[in-house]
């Protein structure tokens, strides 16, 4: 009886292979991780800094530098002025230090008590300057002949000015008052009510519109591709264009549908459609349906144009009606990309802003999680905050994707 023979792993050739796929696609990983990995770090990381609008920016000192007395000859009076301020309006700066070259012919008379003069090189120390720090130095000089004749101007030297600041987005403080405010009473949760009801009823609707467009257009008939065409409008349509076509048909004033309904007797008076609760969240997911259910269709009817045309031929000879070959023989067919196209859609439409910014901006019950990273991060001017609502996007789609992947995905064989 032979002995069996232990498993040998990968030999030089597999080895090598490998490290050629790996340094194939080093370029890829590396460019996937500047453009999303990246970013998404940087979204973590202000989520948990007490950051605004003004924060982006270090504190810094600034100075401006001027020659006062407009002197035109030697011996005029003049004067020169420092006007330094702390950028920041709440932000200290330590060991703040300015330094500059004196112009060929300029002698300080009365040097500041903060300054020290060395030849031709002026140097004042202001120390610790607080946030909102204005002041001036001005010090009286006297302007040789040398001055006018080398036709000198104190701007030629830019002044230099040091400081020290604490840089809120790279320093270790971290806070969790971000989170806990946007948690904070039931705002969060009616936003992330109207986020799940837009992108759910939204993605459904959909593919439900999407799908029934495909069984229209999946017969060969005179004028199909003109028709298909108009059922891209929706989609390759800029959405600009398309959101204030909406907004104007539907204007409570001048729109037509409300002269319509008031003129058939279905309304006493104009609707604000996109003004008033909860009418403004159905058209907005209208407006979703609408406008994205040419991709659906697109996807199933590919799909569909695919099937064997025998099996439908077989089934309709054994006395199948219509809807059941629809049901027991396109259904299986089309679950698979029903599933992406769920999985996709339910991303894209969760990260929609544009569309409810355009439309309502917010307004009337129609905020949902997107619009509230723009109006926490823009419109409070609180970076954080917004980030860490972003935070919270980023995990309800990952926790989602996991569920869909765990459960969803196995049943239809993905």
């Amino acid at each position: 009886m032979n002995a069996r023979t232990p498993p040998q792993g990968p030999g030089p050739l597999s080895k090598n292979e490998a490290r050629l796929a790996w340094g194939l696609l080093l370029p890829t990983v590396l460019s996937v991780s500047l453009v999303v990995i990246l970013p998404l770090l940087a979204v973590f990381w202000i989520s948990f800094k007490p950051v605004g609008l003004a924060d982006l920016r270090a504190p810094v000192p600034v100075v401006k530098e001027a020659l006062r007395g407009r002197p035109k000859a030697p011996g005029d009076a003049a004067q020169l002025e420092y006007r330094l301020r702390n950028s920041s309006r709440d932000k200290a700066i330590a060991g703040v230090v300015l330094k500059d070259r004196l112009p060929v012919g300029m002698r300080i008379l009365e040097p500041d008590p903060r300054c020290r003069v060395d030849g031709r090189d002026l140097t004042c120390d202001f120390g610790d300057i607080a946030g909102g720090f204005r002041d001036r130095v001005r010090m009286a000089v006297r302007l040789e002949p040398a001055f006018f004749d080398r036709g000198e101007n104190p701007r030629d030297s830019v002044p230099k000015v040091s400081g020290k600041a604490e840089n809120v987005l790279t320093s270790f403080r971290f806070t969790l008052a971000n989170f806990a405010r946007i948690f904070d009473g039931a705002q969060f949760f009616r936003v992330m009510g109207v986020t799940l009801f837009y992108t759910v009823v939204g993605t459904l609707g959909a593919l439900v519109v999407g799908l029934f467009s495909a069984l229209l257009l999946n017969k060969s008939f005179r004028g199909q591709g003109i028709l298909r065409g108009l059922y891209l409008f929706p989609y390759v349509s800029p959405v600009i264009a398309v959101a204030f076509t909406w907004i104007t048909l539907f204007d409570p004033f001048s729109g037509s549908a409300n002269a319509l309904l008031v003129q058939m007797g279905v309304s006493d008076g104009p609707i604000n459609f996109f003004g008033q609760k909860p009418l403004a969240l159905g058209m907005v997911t209208l407006f979703e349906i609408w406008r994205y259910f040419p991709l659906s269709f697109l996807f199933i009817l590919a799909r569909m144009q695919s099937i064997d045309e025998g099996m439908y031929e077989a089934a309709e000879m054994d006395g199948a009606s219509p809807f059941q070959q629809f049901w027991y023989l396109s259904m299986p067919m089309l679950l698979g990309i029903l599933s992406v196209l769920f999985l996709l859609r339910f991303i894209w439409t969760f990260n929609k802003f544009d569309d409810i910014f355009l439309l309502t901006g917010g307004n009337a019950g129609t905020r949902t999680l997107t619009v509230n990273v723009y109006e926490q991060a823009f419109a409070v001017s609180n970076i954080g905050a917004g980030a860490a609502v972003a935070v919270v996007v980023f995990a309800s789609l990952v926790l989602f994707s996991v569920f869909f992947f765990r459960y969803v995905s196995r049943e239809e064989g993905l």
